[in-house]
C-alpha cells in the first residue's frame, strides 16, 4: 500500500472510498482515518481493499470496475457512468456475483476518468 496526505473539500471517515483530482486524472483512495473538511489526512493507494457493491454487478476477477459514487459502491464495468463516477481506476480482486453487497477491490493508484 502506498499512503498519500490528501486533503477533501467534505470531511470523510476512515474506510470510505475517495476520489481524488480532476476529470482525466481520477484516482480513488481509501480514508485510513477520518479526515476533517480542508485538513490533510491519510489515504491508501495502490492497495485492495473490501468495498461496497452494486448488488446487480457481476464480474470476473481482473476486470476493470466502476466506482458508482451515487450508490458509494462499485459496479461492472458494462455500467454506464453518470456524473461523480470513476471508470478505470480500480479492478475485481475477486470474481462478483449478482446479489453480492460487498466485494474485493484492487484500487490501482493509476489515473482514470471521472465523469462530469
Amino acid at each position: 500500500m502506498r499512503v498519500i496526505q490528501w486533503t477533501p473539500a467534505a470531511a470523510v471517515s476512515s474506510g470510505d472510498i475517495v476520489t481524488m483530482g480532476g476529470t482525466n486524472d481520477a484516482t480513488l483512495g481509501i480514508a485510513l482515518a477520518d479526515i476533517a473538511s480542508g485538513e490533510s489526512g491519510s489515504v491508501g493507494v495502490n492497495c485492495g481493499v473490501n468495498a461496497a457493491k452494486v448488488s446487480a454487478a457481476v464480474f470476473a476477477a481482473g476486470e476493470s470496475l466502476v466506482w458508482d459514487s451515487s450508490a458509494s459502491a462499485f459496479d461492472d464495468n458494462a455500467a454506464t457512468p453518470a456524473s461523480g463516477d470513476v471508470s478505470g481506476s480500480c479492478m475485481a480482486d475477486t470474481a462478483g456475483a449478482n446479489a453480492e453487497t460487498t466485494c474485493r477491490v484492487w484500487l490501482t493508484g493509476i489515473p482514470a476518468t471521472l465523469t462530469a
